[in-house]
């Protein structure tokens, strides 16, 4: 896989399909590497004229690590009992990342999905770099707000519960704390298992997960500056998500000037291929629409 250099780090990522096409930049979520963005569902953006670039997140799988001595855990905590903490990244930070990488694979736009955290960063990029952004989808996410989104008291512990170091039982842990937040009627299992067991290959490297953690809660609400832009954008959430609840995805639907909001019934906090169908045509339209536009 190649690196790129990017605002001060290098970022691991991957493309698929035909860099004369349309540019589809897939941003993923907390802890998580590339790999979640399944290769099939790759694939069907690209069936669909899309060139598509995933890449880790830093702090995750082979993208720079950032050395900190914060103790991040203890900020995170204080956090949530709503001190203000400082962070040594924050989620425009990541957004940046987003911006060098496309900068080093010379595309000056891209239409930009981004799942969960990755939906964040999506956001932000957005608010701070709206002339490159074609089209804003943001899956299972939030605006940062203290009053929508937030989890289920039940699956906080998944939060902040540490990984095993040991490659079966992460695997483990993995799977379990997928099929607590996934869609309760469609998990895959075999998928999850198998992206679990890539991830620990890659690179197991469970302080990041805090360090990219610290950045979410440090960053704030974006609900005053999404209300500013100006880019078509479609909102993607399940009704059955434990860990974004859906109030998070209706907030950024409502903040943001003309989101459409799609809520699929029976999604949890993960994407089963059921629904790549469905996303795939959803997002395509919006790209459509968007190239009109422009």
């Amino acid at each position: 896989m190649p690196r790129a250099a990017a605002n001060g780090i290098e970022i691991e990522y991957e493309t698929f399909g035909d860099p004369e096409d349309p540019p589809l930049l897939l941003v993923m979520g907390l802890g998580a590497q590339m790999g979640s963005w399944d290769p099939d569902f790759c694939g069907g953006f690209v069936d669909r004229g899309f060139h598509v670039i995933r890449y880790d997140n830093r702090d995750v799988g082979l993208s720079t690590k950032v050395d900190t001595d914060v103790e991040a855990m203890a900020l995170i905590l204080a956090a949530f009992g709503g001190e203000p903490v400082a962070a040594p990244y924050l989620l425009a930070d990541m957004a940046v990342d987003a911006i060098g990488l496309l900068d080093a694979l010379d595309i000056p736009t891209a239409h930009v999905v981004g799942a969960s955290m990755g939906g964040m960063i999506a956001q932000t990029l957005a608010i701070g770099h709206p002339e490159r952004v074609l089209s804003l989808t943001s899956i299972m996410s939030t605006t940062g707000d203290a009053d929508v989104g937030q989890p289920n008291p039940e699956v906080v512990g998944l939060l902040l519960e540490p990984s095993p170091a040991e490659r079966e039982a992460y695997i483990e842990h993995s799977v379990q704390g997928s099929r607590a937040i996934g869609s309760p009627e469609h998990f895959e299992e075999d998928r999850a298992r198998a992206k679990a067991a890539l991830a620990f290959d890659r690179c197991y490297y469970p302080a990041g997960v805090a360090h990219q953690l610290l950045a979410i809660v440090a960053s704030g609400s974006r609900s005053d500056d999404l209300r500013t832009i100006d880019i078509n954008t479609l909102v993607i959430h399940g009704d059955a998500d434990p860990l974004v609840n859906l109030t998070g995805g209706q907030r950024t639907a409502e903040v943001v000037p003309g989101a459409e909001l799609m809520v699929l019934e029976g999604m949890g906090h993960d994407l089963p291929s059921v629904f790549w169908p469905t996303v795939i045509e959803n997002v395509t339209a919006l790209a459509a629409r968007s190239s009109v536009d422009a």
